[in-house]
């Protein structure tokens, strides 16, 4: 069964395995995070295919490391498409970024430097991982810290000629976008004015720590009125497009986020943006 992906989601947490097998959830589809279940059995595996029953699911990756210089991990990428075939999501997606070199996988999100020939490494390993899994790969824009003396191009133009040179699609990332453009001094709405809309598959909402000067990108806490504000002005810019809420740490009970879900809906319908269902990738 493949999945149809309609309206509102959340990342699938150990924490709310029971509340999604004890009752119907006001959840519109789960985001799992690819590597928990790369594995042959177990618990994770257990919990996975009897939520999948009820739940359509997207997979979201943190180790596929598209800007590494070392050569795909092949073995990755075959446990990856077994776990597709097993849960039929609607579409896989992974990070701009580095996560490791020599086989050493560093569990980060390491920033890349913005320039024409970091362009065409990504391009091309993009190119080979979605001839791998027989589907367009989405990317996610990075929250970053540091910006490269080797920069060429801002961010926005990076990821608008990586679509256009690869055919991936993108997750965006409203959140990242807010923390990167306080980082870094840039105008968020100018961002979300240079992005491809049509190529834009997934939104992430998510909180972060406000340190004042700079921001971190925690998934732990609350979304913020900015990222709020700025998603509004997203949806009025490309229209209707599926939306989860990220949370990784300080985990809360599951109603509690069902009701942040709800401020997502709220606002969608305030911009007068209706969910529509989005077939899952062939």
């Amino acid at each position: 069964m493949q999945s149809k992906i309609n309206g509102f989601g959340l990342g699938l947490r150990s924490a709310h395995y029971a509340d999604y097998l004890a009752a119907p959830q006001r959840v519109d589809w789960l985001e799992i995070i690819s590597e928990n279940y790369m594995v042959e059995g177990g618990k994770p595996i257990h919990f996975l295919d009897r939520i999948r029953q009820d739940y359509s699911m997207v997979m979201h990756g943190v180790s596929l490391s598209i800007g590494s210089a070392d050569p795909l991990d092949m073995d990755y990428l075959a446990r990856l498409k077994a776990l597709a075939a097993r849960i039929q999501p609607g579409w896989i997606s992974d990070h701009l970024c580095w996560t490791g070199v020599a086989g050493l996988n560093t569990h980060d999100l390491l920033p890349l430097p913005l320039n024409n020939e970091t362009l065409q490494h990504v391009c091309a390993q993009i190119g080979r991982v979605q001839e791998f899994l027989g589907r367009p790969l989405v990317i996610e824009n990075p929250s970053s810290y540091i910006q490269f003396h080797q920069d060429e191009m801002a961010e926005w133009e990076f990821i608008r000629d990586m679509v256009s040179c690869s055919g991936c699609e993108l997750l965006l990332d409203v959140n990242n976008v807010y923390v990167s453009s306080v980082n870094h001094g840039f105008d968020p709405y100018r961002y979300i004015d240079t992005i491809p809309a049509a190529s834009v598959r997934q939104i992430h909402l998510a909180g972060h720590e406000d340190h004042g000067e700079y921001i971190i990108d925690t998934h732990d806490q609350s979304i913020s009125d900015p990222v709020w504000a700025l998603y509004a002005y997203t949806l009025k810019r490309i229209g209707w497009v599926p939306t989860m809420i990220e949370r990784d740490d300080h985990i809360p009970p599951l109603p509690e986020l069902v009701l942040e879900l709800d401020r997502a809906r709220q606002v969608a319908a305030q911009v007068q943006c209706q969910p529509q269902t989005v077939d899952a990738m062939p």
